[in-house]
């Protein structure tokens, strides 16, 4: 039990990024593209408790509404708009699967050679204030408003613009004529 307490931090960790990995795993290896999507979904989730689990409680909640809810449903719009039959017939690869995993393996050589000397022990407990603004200690979402909507409020608002053009393009363009 005590093994337990002093380590659950790190077991949770290393489960949920393991499900992470065989969530991407399962993007690009499952042939139904509805599966892969689901498979996809299960990844932005494991990451966002990642992030939880390292108290970054602000880019977790970004992670779920950006990632697990925008980009999910722009893919879905995607498979829904691509012609499911055609594109199974066409087999693009040909003999040359054996490319990709000679790739993979490269990049799985160079991943352990990089991270081979790096500990992975639970980092320092993060203080509960991100940042002082005007002299109080906020909290990590508190600190990061306050700079986003009185620093940066412009280019918010721009990025806010260039997403709803974006969207409405999309729409125009997935109509059927």
């Amino acid at each position: 039990m005590d093994f337990l307490v002093a380590h659950g931090s790190s077991i949770l960790f290393f489960l949920f990024a393991l499900a992470a990995v065989i969530g991407a795993l399962g993007v690009v290896t499952l042939r139904n593209p509805m599966f892969g999507a689901v498979s996809l979904l299960v990844t932005f989730l494991c990451v966002a408790v990642l992030f939880l689990l390292r108290h970054a409680e602000f880019v977790a909640i970004v992670q779920i509404f950006v990632y697990g809810g925008g980009i999910m449903v722009l893919f879905l719009f995607v498979i829904m708009l691509v012609d499911q039959h055609q594109l199974m017939e066409s087999d693009k690869y040909g003999g040359h699967w054996w490319l990709a995993v000679l790739a993979a393996l490269l990049l799985a050589a160079v991943f352990i050679t990089a991270f081979l000397p790096v500990s992975f022990a639970d980092p320092p407990v993060a203080p509960p204030a991100f940042s002082n603004v005007e002299g109080v200690a906020r909290g990590n979402s508190e600190a990061i408003a306050w700079s986003l909507y009185r620093q940066y409020l412009l280019p918010f608002e721009i990025v806010s613009v260039f997403l709803l053009v974006a969207m409405i393009g999309a729409v125009v363009l997935g109509r059927k004529q």
